[in-house]
């Protein structure tokens, strides 16, 4: 691959996650100190992201992918995102900055599979690579959460005018992007586009039972997006989106173990101890503090890694193997659907209901009891660790195709 096509493709990557990491991360915080926000409605902000994701197979499956070259898709929904996030800047009520944000999601959403396709269809040996062009996308996400820290703008409308910078920029960039016509080919359809032929696996009541146990872990992971950085900042701790970006970098790092881990461990040993890294994590953020309990806070961020690959990467290799070649794609854009779309969802809704249960009085230290509302996620954990050490038996590939 040319060099200067390399850096295109690389500055894209890195922008797509710049935008995203630049508003994502402290969006609880800038509620609650902006708005002054319930923590049930935090919870239906982040919903927002979850139902597009939900929506996006759909548009891109049926439109995007058939009917337009995904490069200017691609810019186009950025330039408008661009537009949608200035007005998310100016909105001067929850109302209408809910609306905003479920128009702006719908938008970018789309984007985070079209990037891929856009990369994918220049790539001669994949595998080899596309992580050497994803890992600026891990970078742009850590430079945003470290540049939030640095300007103090994490309960700012400003860091909207950030987001929105990176994503005009990437909008024209993406127009320089190589040509990536669309793909006329085959008959699309709703349920194949949302991954109705991987139907079959779920005879495999492993597959059902990791089918569940991803759905039920979304619930766990909802809690963090949501109410780790409004948690950092009610402790009175600085910089705390510079500090949560010491979790990509754990996800970076525990990405280059998986393969050494997958074959010494396997696929129950490693889904198995990213459940119980979720434990671990919301044990260490109940009991840790500003002051000397504030290791246990770096410990439960630096977690991250262990906690995402170890479930959920290796859950999507997992799913290849589950599925084989015939329905591989169909397979992950099931499993995709499940957790980014209605398991995120359906946790985003019930971490803030349960947020907003442990709220304590006005005139308090802080806005909630954190103890408690981390014991409960790590309660939920616990049981989906238990169910799965018991029903889940993985098995060799070659016995679980079909």
């Amino acid at each position: 691959m040319p060099m200067s096509l390399r850096a295109r493709l690389s500055l894209a990557m890195f922008l797509e996650f710049f935008t995203w990491g630049a508003w994502y991360v402290t969006l609880g915080t800038y509620l609650f100190d902006q708005f002054g926000a319930s923590a049930v409605q935090v919870g239906s902000a982040y919903a927002n992201f979850s139902l597009a994701a939900a929506l996006s197979p759909v548009f891109v499956g049926l439109v995007a992918d058939r009917y337009f070259a995904a490069q200017r898709v691609l810019g186009v929904l950025h330039l408008l995102g661009a537009g949608v996030l200035v007005l998310l800047a100016h909105a001067d009520g929850y109302g209408t900055f809910w609306w905003l944000l479920l128009l702006y999601t719908l938008l970018y959403a789309p984007t985070m599979s079209l990037m891929n396709s856009v990369t994918f269809r220049q790539l001669k040996d994949a595998g080899r690579e596309f992580p050497f062009i994803r890992v600026f996308g891990t970078a742009g996400w850590i430079v945003a959460g470290l540049l939030l820290g640095y300007l103090g703008i994490e309960s700012s409308a400003s860091l909207f005018y950030l987001a929105a910078g990176a994503s005009a920029v990437l909008g024209l960039v993406s127009f320089t992007l190589p040509d990536t016509p669309p793909d006329r080919t085959g008959n699309a359809s709703l349920g194949s586009v949302l991954g109705k032929e991987a139907l079959v696996l779920f005879k495999q009541r492993s597959f059902l039972v990791f089918f569940l146990s991803s759905l039920a872990i979304c619930i766990p992971l909802s809690f963090y997006y949501s109410f780790a950085n409004p948690f950092l900042n009610d402790l009175g701790i600085g910089n705390a989106a510079g500090k949560m970006t010491l979790g990509q970098l754990s996800e970076f790092l525990f990405l280059l173990v998986i393969p050494f881990a997958f074959k010494r461990f396997g696929i129950k040993a490693m889904l198995a101890a990213g459940i119980v890294a979720w434990i671990v994590r919301y044990l260490l953020f109940a009991y840790g503090d500003a002051g000397n309990g504030m290791g246990m806070l770096y410990v439960g961020i630096l977690l991250h890694g262990v906690c995402y690959d170890f479930f959920f990467v290796t859950g999507q290799i997992y799913v290849d193997r589950a599925a084989g070649e015939r329905i591989r794609s169909a397979a992950q854009g099931l499993i995709t659907f499940a957790t980014y779309g209605v398991g995120m969802l359906i946790g985003s809704y019930v971490s803030g209901l349960i947020t907003e249960w442990f709220a304590l009085p006005a005139g308090e230290a802080m806005q909630f009891n954190w103890q408690g509302v981390w014991l409960i996620p790590a309660g939920i954990a616990a049981v989906v660790l238990v169910v799965f050490l018991l029903t889940f038996h993985d098995r060799p590939a070659g016995e679980q195709k079909e």
